[in-house]
């Protein structure tokens, strides 16, 4: 197993014991409302509040309540989906990560609180993005770019999939942060990694089974994008990926997929990184420089540029 102590420097391993006494490892032992209370007073304290200059306005899409970000006006949107295993999270416990990325690139940022689990199972929570997807592209014409961590990084990807057929606007590029794809957890990283700070291999069982309502789901690639067998004409893709991190194994399978079909894909693998490692950007240099690379990746795709080899 790996040694924690050797692969995360002093900053992170402070990040996870204030994590830890936020968000205790064992908070799949609560019932959800519980889950949701210790989470979002973790996010909380973490939020860094917004950068000046951003304007912030709630605003429904599809029916779904939303977050716009802007400085300027601006010609491409992003598209923001939060992580929590499609179990946890908000608008608000990805308010400051939203407002910087709007701040940083200049771009109007869109975040979508599409419905949760165990009250909305799978398909609910796909669709409803899917149909906030199309509003959204509706409503502020110009390029697309989807961003989104850990579970909104699976909705971006599957998005992107669907969008290929059919009359419905298609992305300009997409960012996944540290995604949940799924791959199989007997992959390398979910065996290696498999009691890693901040997500664990059973956390990961514990989500799918209360997305899925105890379903299992095989063949989906709107539930799981790494079960498409078509991974051709998707947008120029950018998935950045923690280290010491389960779900590692599936950025890179799904990176490599991407280019073995011919498409512009590019892994960052951030060394010494956990998973949900954004809200460390204050506490470590690490997590700040990989967020400063993430809004670059973001910025470039809005501008049809591929800084990448």
């Amino acid at each position: 197993m790996a040694d924690y102590t050797e692969l995360l420097d002093e900053e992170i391993q402070a990040y996870i014991a204030r994590c830890d006494a936020l968000y205790p490892p064992d908070a799949i032992d609560l019932d959800i409302a519980g889950q949701r209370r210790v989470y979002d007073a973790m996010c909380a304290d973490f939020d860094r509040g917004r950068p000046a200059g951003v304007v912030v306005t709630d605003e429904p899409h599809a029916g779904l309540p939303c977050r716009r970000y802007e400085t300027s006006p601006s010609a491409a949107t992003v598209i923001y989906y939060h992580g929590g295993g499609f179990v946890v999270g908000g608008l608000d416990s990805h308010d400051s990560i939203c407002a910087e990325i709007c701040a940083e690139t200049g771009l109007r940022v869109v975040a979508v609180d599409y419905p949760l689990a165990p009250e909305n199972s799978y398909p609910e929570d796909f669709n409803a993005a899917w149909q906030a997807y199309l509003a959204i592209s509706a409503a502020y014409p110009g390029s697309i770019v989807l961003a989104g961590d850990s579970a909104g990084g699976n909705l971006c990807a599957a998005i992107s999939h669907k969008a290929r057929g059919g009359d419905a606007a298609k992305p300009i590029g997409q960012v996944l942060i540290y995604p949940g794809l799924g791959g199989a957890l007997d992959w390398p990283s979910y065996v290696d990694h498999a009691e890693a700070p901040a997500l664990t291999r059973a956390d990961i069982e514990f989500y799918m089974t209360i997305r899925s309502g105890g379903a299992a789901i095989t063949g989906d690639p709107q539930y799981a994008p790494l079960h498409d067998t078509d991974f051709s004409a998707l947008p120029p893709t950018v998935t950045v990926i923690a280290e010491c991190d389960p779900i590692a194994s599936d950025g890179v399978v799904y990176t490599e997929r991407l280019r073995a079909a011919g498409g512009q894909a590019h892994l960052i693998t951030e060394k010494g990184l956990i998973h949900g490692y954004l809200r460390a950007r204050e506490m470590s240099r690490k997590a700040a420089d990989s967020f400063a690379r993430i809004n670059a990746a973001i910025s470039a795709l809005s501008k049809g540029a591929w800084p990448y080899p």
